[in-house]
């Protein structure tokens, strides 16, 4: 079937009667709402008849749909997979969705290395290692990472093992007895990988035994009078405990549970989340919607399917505030995601919902702390502009700030960085690095021209395909244009953007943000003058974080691209080894290094016969023989 020329009345009448998933889409095409059905043809034709029991948002809704799209599945738990995927890619208009989008930090155990590794990661990959977590906070994470490292004396490198073993000598670690120096060879394979599998016990819940264990040598050494060995693992047993009361993941335990409330007024509606573990509260978090006239059902399916998509580690018991539509095939769906029976459960009476109730109100006061802080923080921004309005003696409020640094080695690959504050908070998502291409050497004056220069070029060609109706104003990356711009240099950079903003025809003020013997920000700057600002007030903290992120993002713009055109430049030497086997061969190998030490077939994998011969000629000439 077409869908793109067949009309809405013509594709309900081809929708079948089985489960799948449904995609609205607007004027554009682009994807406004993501939902699923276990019967698509009923599910999808309630929206377009009339009802009263149409609540405003989906009448809102209906009303910007121009065509839909679906996909069938076999099951209803495949379809709510599915959704959940697609509302993660599209991030739909009307779906419930988590707005900060943060992606949790666990903690990874490289089992599929002959030496595993542990370390902090923010993304789950199936590379056949483990996962544990989500994580309520990464200080969390490194606060158990220092721990287990303490106890276990696992490797923090990124040493390629086993292949680097024996290539340099045991690090500082080693004598600080933190590593047991595996790239050393100072213990096998096989020993280190029984600590890794006792490592991955303690962060299940399993330590008890572990500390039982620990508890028998401590009393064996004692008696055999070495007793400094006998203290070592009575500080091991006691770390370990601390780390088990910390350890916020699930166990096997049946009174292991998360607990969700959940409270709505006509403005917002804040969902809470309670970490039950070892029968004990052990954390908490909220995440607040607008109402949107959502119901409480809406809201907490939607949460769950998007809360626990990435969770690899999840209770056995999860206490909803209200049942939903389809909470039995939520309940199918987690189970099968964890190999173990996940029961979502509406409780309405005794200790459990009592439960509930706690959290719920425990929501009401979260919503009511939120609105405070929020309120606080937008006063506080408030009092940094107006401020900062006074010192510079500007004609309006800078809403909008960017401030500018480069970057570059001795005049070489110098790079260009913008940061955004709106509001005086940060605006990550417009961040801009620009590669510097018409300045030769160490010229920072003409640098920053060029940069902000192409900055307002920019700008004014995404205004112009706005104006043509070419470009839709929310897919423009360069404007607005700033309020103020601030600039990490002296009087001699402010002149050089003044004289540019002149003859750009801009009035937009430029100061720049100038810095003590020891790189401390010392205050602001115009062309002739220091601007004094109080150094205990808030507008000084404000200026000097702002100085901070604009060199920290530069330095760190120029190392990528530094380190890129290393990449390149060596690759870029090999024939037969054109600009996608490059690109294939740093996404899977990460370093040159690396590449140079890959086997024939490792890199067989990746570009083929003969590029691998290509690339083995290249670095070993006839140091090695290979299949042709």
């Amino acid at each position: 079937m077409d869908f793109e020329k067949a009309s809405i009345k013509q594709k309900l009448k081809n929708l079948p009667l089985c489960p799948g998933v449904y995609l609205m889409r607007d004027e554009e095409g682009k994807v406004i709402y993501v939902g699923k059905s276990k019967l698509l043809k009923n599910r999808v034709s309630q929206y377009f008849m009339h009802s009263k029991n149409h609540t405003p948002k989906t009448v809102a809704m209906v009303s910007n749909v121009a065509d839909f799209d679906y996909m069938v599945t076999d099951t209803e738990v495949e379809a709510l997979v599915l959704e959940c995927n697609l509302i993660k890619k599209y991030r739909p208009k009307y779906n419930i969705l988590l707005k900060d989008d943060k992606q949790y930090p666990y903690i990874k155990i490289t089992m599929q290395e002959d030496f595993p590794r542990i370390y902090m990661t923010r993304k789950i990959l199936k590379d056949g290692a483990k996962y544990f977590g989500p994580y309520m906070s990464s200080f969390m994470v490194r606060d158990t990472l220092e721990t287990i490292r303490h106890i276990f004396r696992v490797r923090s490198c990124n040493k390629n093992l086993p292949k680097d073993i024996g290539k340099s000598r045991p690090c500082l670690y080693y004598h600080m007895k933190q590593c047991s120096a595996p790239c050393d060879g100072r213990i096998s394979k096989e020993e280190y990988r029984e600590v890794f599998d006792r490592i991955s016990a303690v962060l299940e819940g399993r330590y008890h035994a572990i500390i039982e264990e620990l508890t028998e040598k401590m009393h064996e050494a004692s008696d055999c009078l070495e007793f400094e060995r006998a203290a070592r693992y009575r500080d091991k047993i006691e770390s370990l405990k601390i780390l088990g009361d910390k350890q916020k993941i699930i166990s096997t335990k049946e009174n292991n549970r998360d607990i969700l409330g959940i409270f709505q007024d006509e403005k917002e509606s804040c969902v809470q989340i309670f970490y039950m573990r070892d029968g004990k509260i052990s954390g908490s978090e909220y995440y607040v919607f607008p109402t949107e006239d959502h119901d409480r059902e809406e809201l907490i399916s939607g949460f769950i399917k998007q809360y626990y998509f990435n969770a690899t580690m999840i209770p056995q018991e999860i206490l909803v505030p209200v049942p939903f539509e389809d909470m039995q095939e939520v309940e199918k769906w987690l189970t099968q995601k964890v190999n173990h029976k996940i029961t979502l459960h509406h409780p309405q009476r005794g200790e459990k919902a009592s439960l509930i109730e706690m959290v719920n109100k425990n929501a009401e006061e979260s919503l009511q702390k939120h609105r405070f802080k929020r309120d606080r923080e937008r006063l506080k921004a408030n009092e940094i502009l107006k401020q900062l309005t006074e010192v510079l003696s500007l004609s309006k409020t800078p809403f909008r700030i960017e401030s500018y640094d480069i970057s570059n080695i001795s005049g070489t690959q110098s790079v260009g960085a913008c940061v955004v504050y709106v509001n005086a908070k940060e605006s990550r998502k417009d961040y801009r690095r620009f590669r510097i291409k018409t300045v030769d050497g160490a010229n920072d004056y003409e640098s920053m021209k060029e940069v902000i220069y192409r900055r307002f070029c920019r700008a004014y060609r995404e205004d112009e395909a706005i104006r043509t109706g070419e470009m839709k104003e929310e897919d423009a990356k360069f404007l607005p244009l700033p309020d103020l711009i601030l600039l990490d240099g002296g009087k001699g950079h402010v002149a050089a953007i003044r004289l540019l903003m002149e003859t750009l025809g801009e009035e937009v003020p430029v100061f720049g943000l100038v810095k003590d013997d020891k790189h401390r920000t010392r205050g602001l700057t115009d062309d002739c003058r220091e601007i004094c600002i109080d150094k205990d007030g808030d507008l000084f903290h404000f200026l000097t974080c702002m100085q901070d992120e604009v060199h920290r993002f530069a330095i760190t713009a120029f190392r990528k691209n530094h380190e890129k055109n290393a990449m390149h430049s060596e690759l870029e030497n090999i024939p037969g080894i054109g600009a996608a086997k490059r690109r294939d061969l740093l996404r899977t190998f990460i370093t040159v290094d690396r590449i140079r030490e890959a086997s024939f077939q490792e890199l067989c994998n990746v570009v083929g016969k003969s590029a691998a011969n290509s690339v083995l000629d290249y670095f070993h000439g006839e140091e090695t023989e290979h299949e042709s």
